[in-house]
């Protein structure tokens, strides 16, 4: 951590460069203070008033927050006999509110059996979105994980989940983890045609979605036991084999978070490492990745996100840690960059202490321009949204 005086140094340095030199300002607002575990956030347009909702795949129940009060509405419960784990949220008809799929029946210790381990609903939307939704089971491998809604080139979409073994692994070896895509029919009660889009990982953690250049379809960039796949949509089609892996990206530790970001004209990877690990890690990706290590005091890294919160033109780092550091301590903290080149960044704490973060997303609920950070704690049993109040 470098000192007041040196970041005061360094902010007058590249004020030029970034276009910022003030300390980032966050205003924490604790929105539900008896989170179960709160596995998994999403953001999106709920109950169609314009404002982006907090969706929050909590233990037993999956629930959502209305922007501006913050009431909490269970949308479903006990979907299996284990934890709910992972939630994708996102307006894929164009109607300006979000369709919702879930993963539950969290067990990652079983890896074989179907029945005793991951579970894939698609919840349909009641009338009144404050009530129940209907849950649609679809076909699933053991130990789903996270998932997600990825646009294709025809403007359709489809629904990636990640399992977190292959099957029938044991101790994180055995088979590769089987990627799949699902395709929503008009109908969600209908069969959903699935593509099996990689299994060269035999372990994985998490995964981001990112824009396709010049076109409007999205890829996809996973982080693995054995480092970083990339897999891209051709002709607005998932087709198998299209994996490319990313060289030098978490090579003999493997990748937990991962989330791609710019440094103007420069595209970065940061990632988490090993999985559940220590390490923040930032790899430009212009000719051979280059490798910056940003911290290794983390405990249990379980939460990431690459946004410019504070209107500099290139990406800043949110990452959270879920067991306390060798301080004792829990929390969130914002690394910005100090140039392009991805090699110098500098660390601000949002959070000291009462976050125990096991998810976190950035989205701007009071559309005032200035992305917030919306966390989630496991052992805080929180749920907390922090107000970007920098200034620009």
């Amino acid at each position: 951590m470098l000192s007041r005086i040196a970041l005061t140094v360094f902010a007058s340095l590249f004020v030029g460069v970034l276009g910022f030199a003030q300390v980032p300002t966050f205003e924490p607002q604790t929105i539900d203070n008896r989170v179960s575990i709160g596995y998994g956030l999403a953001i999106g347009e709920v109950d169609g008033d314009g404002k982006p909702d907090i969706l929050l795949a909590d233990k037993t129940q999956i629930v959502w927050y209305r922007n501006g009060d913050w009431q909490r509405f269970v949308m479903a419960e006990n979907l299996t006999a284990r934890d709910n784990v992972a939630i994708a949220a996102r307006d894929i008809t164009g109607d300006g509110k979000v369709e919702v799929a879930v993963g539950a029946q969290w067990n990652p210790g079983e890896t074989s059996d179907n029945q005793k381990s991951g579970a894939i609903f698609y919840l349909i939307r009641p009338d009144d979105p404050t009530q129940r939704w209907e849950a649609v089971s679809l076909p699933h491998q053991p130990t789903t994980h996270r998932m997600k809604w990825v646009r294709l080139a025809d403007g359709k979409y489809s629904l990636v989940v990640v399992p977190l073994h292959g099957r029938g692994n044991r101790n994180g070896e055995g088979a590769g983890v089987r990627l799949l895509a699902y395709l929503k029919p008009d109908n969600p009660r209908d069969v959903w045609q699935t593509v099996l889009l990689d299994e060269s990982l035999n372990m994985t953690h998490n995964f981001d979605v990112v824009p396709v250049p010049g076109t409007k379809s999205e890829r996809l960039v996973v982080g693995g036991r054995q480092g970083a796949i990339t897999l891209a949509p051709r002709g607005g089609q998932w087709t198998p084999n299209s994996t490319e892996r990313v060289p030098g990206i978490g090579v003999n530790r493997g990748v937990g978070e991962i989330r791609q970001g710019r440094l103007g004209s420069l595209n970065f990877l940061a990632t988490i490492e090993p999985m559940h690990g220590n390490e923040l890690v930032v790899y430009t990706l212009r000719g051979q990745p280059q490798r910056y290590l940003l911290t290794g005091g983390f405990r249990e890294g379980h939460a990431l996100a690459v946004a410019d919160l504070l209107g500099l033109g290139s990406d800043q780092i949110v990452a959270g840690w879920r067991n306390p550091d060798a301080s004792g301590k829990v929390g969130i903290k914002l690394f910005v960059p100090l140039d392009k080149t991805g090699s110098r960044w500098q660390s601000h704490v949002i959070d000291d202490n009462t976050m125990a973060t096991e998810d976190l997303t950035v989205a701007d609920l009071d559309g005032d321009q200035r992305p917030d950070i919306i966390a989630a704690g496991r052992a805080t049993k929180n749920l907390i949204i922090y107000w970007n109040k920098s200034k620009k």
